[in-house]
């Protein structure tokens, strides 16, 4: 079984983390990861760097300017996550954008995730239905899930098209803003996460965007296998460095 199928058939609500590669600096990477690991996140999100990128907000955007002045890309996360697996065994997904992945090239992408041990993609600009015509085979033949996103204002048809192609879990979009929000969830959002686990998918719902804390990990959580958390793990990583990393996760719960 994939790892992260392992994760959602926990019963817990699981915290995912996504971080920038080559924040702050560019060999952080694997160190960045194992602590994660050893602090007791469920699921890590590795961001591939990318110039122009169109779901993340101010703080993401930063430091994946500064990754990328730091010389990240693609080849050099691959070359950093070498024997990885060595260390950590909880599931790793790659965060980017499709542009980053066609210029590598789709195959060989694909090749150096499943030799490293990544388990799955989340890739916000590929079009589900140009992911199932041309990629999904392919992502399958290298033990890859694809996890697709829905927003608010995703229909309900639509959704279900989504959920019929994946096998782990949807990305919930909090909201139509970009990432690094405003503290907690009002009613509006607490009804679309509701609505969307009345309509019991097949796969399981994480949350991102706008979780920064226990309140905001609770309320997004409450209907939901857990939440993905990005820009308040950047922020506390580049005020408080490595060392802030334990006491961020500890607090979640």
């Amino acid at each position: 079984m994939n790892r992260i199928n392992k994760a959602l058939a926990q019963d817990k609500k699981l915290i995912s983390i996504y971080f920038t590669a080559g924040y702050p600096q560019l060999e952080d990477t694997t160190e960045v990861i194992k602590r994660l690991a050893d602090a007791g996140t469920d699921v890590i999100e590795i961001g591939l760097p990318y110039s122009d990128p169109l779901a993340d907000g101010p703080v993401i955007q930063k430091s994946s300017e500064q990754a990328l002045r730091n010389g990240m890309s693609s080849q050099k996360l691959f070359q950093q996550l070498q024997g990885i697996r060595e260390e950590v065994d909880i599931p790793l997904i790659v965060m980017g954008y499709f542009n980053a992945m066609l210029q590598f090239g789709v195959e060989q992408f694909c090749k150096e995730c499943e030799a490293i041990g990544i388990d799955g993609i989340i890739m916000p600009d590929l079009p589900i239905d140009i992911f199932e015509r041309d990629y999904k085979a392919l992502f399958e033949t290298h033990g890859l899930k694809f996890v697709p996103l829905i927003t608010p204002e995703t229909s309900e048809e639509r959704i279900q098209t989504i959920d019929a192609l994946g096998d782990s879990f949807v990305y919930m979009v909090s909201s139509s803003s970009t990432t690094g929000g405003e503290k907690g969830f009002g009613e509006e959002a607490m009804s679309y996460f509701k609505r969307i686990s009345d309509m019991h998918l097949s796969n399981k719902l994480m949350v991102g965007f706008g979780i920064k804390d226990a309140l905001s990990f609770e309320q997004a959580s409450r209907y939901t296998s857990g939440c993905i958390i990005g820009s308040e793990f950047i922020r506390r990583l580049t005020n408080e460095g490595m060392e802030g990393i334990e006491p961020f996760i500890k607090s979640l719960n």
